[in-house]
């Protein structure tokens, strides 16, 4: 159950891109254990899809790529989200027959199955819950980390995994940043997201109501630097608004708290105070 927020007029994120050290490797991976499809390639660049035209995840080998770094600012995961509990099930009988390593956890508002891929990029896949299960008081929704019950999933469906469905969403993504009060102001004030829920060192924020659709966490250590160019990890991740007006104004705002905005020709560039890039996209 997607609900609607994932859909204008609702600002959320559309497409994430991955640095990975051998493209080829990264994606026979993406294909055969998370499910995606090759939409278009390059030497050092392969765009994935679901549906066969929307991309939802591009990798990069950039030239002198090296290994993902320990103690920076970057990703932590980024988080496909599918349709049905069904679809989640199934996909976990796929990871235990394949034995590939996960882990798993009920976070009350949603199912989760977490993946590293052979690069160490982090990789959530989850089903929500119905959004009038969610529980909210005084502007923050309950989320916990709770075993998830896998036989109860598995019961879900018996259908056999092929690949993820078309109507998969990239759900959220989620960052490690080095100052959780600048990331406020910058997520809030500028991007124009809301708080709902803080959790040892982390916030999570969304747009129209969601649980989150970006996390952000100082689990790396308060004040850690960004990660190298050329290195495993994030190049960057798309914000989706409803149209021109609400991109422009999102612009003035972080213009507003000093942020650098660029335009290029499609989308407009800017960066959070850790150094993670965002395309503003309508």
């Amino acid at each position: 159950m997607n609900d609607n927020f994932h859909q204008k007029p609702v600002t959320f994120v559309g497409e994430v891109s991955i640095n990975v050290m051998n493209l080829n490797d990264a994606i026979m991976f993406y294909q055969d254990i998370i499910g995606l499809q090759l939409l278009k390639k390059t030497d050092r660049q392969a765009v994935l899809t679901t549906d066969g035209k929307t991309p939802l995840l591009t990798l990069e080998q950039p030239a002198g790529v090296t290994p993902k770094e320990g103690r920076t600012s970057g990703l932590y995961h980024f988080a496909l989200l599918l349709p049905t509990r069904a679809d989640l099930a199934e996909f976990l009988r796929h990871l235990l027959q394949t034995k590939y390593p996960f882990g798993a956890a009920d976070h009350a508002v949603s199912e989760a199955l977490y993946i590293t891929d052979p690069d160490g990029n982090g990789i959530e896949i989850y089903v929500d819950r119905p959004s009038d299960r969610w529980k909210w008081a005084d502007g923050e929704v309950a989320m916990g980390t709770d075993p998830l019950d896998g036989n109860d999933l598995l019961e879900e469906s018996d259908r056999e995994w092929s690949k993820l469905p078309e109507g998969t969403l990239m759900g959220h993504i989620h960052l490690h940043v080095s100052d959780l009060r600048k990331t406020e102001e910058f997520y809030m004030q500028g991007l124009g997201f809301t708080v709902v829920n803080r959790f040892g060192g982390a916030l999570f924020t969304s747009t129209g109501g969601y649980h989150h659709h970006i996390g952000l966490n100082t689990w790396n250590g308060v004040g850690v630097p960004a990660p190298k160019e050329n290195s495993v990890g994030l190049n960057w991740y798309t914000l989706v608004f409803a149209d021109e007006k609400a991109r422009n104004e999102i612009t003035k705002q972080l213009q507003a708290i000093g942020a650098v905005v660029t335009e290029k020709e499609a989308y407009y560039v800017v960066a959070d105070p850790s150094g993670n890039e965002i395309h503003l996209v309508v």
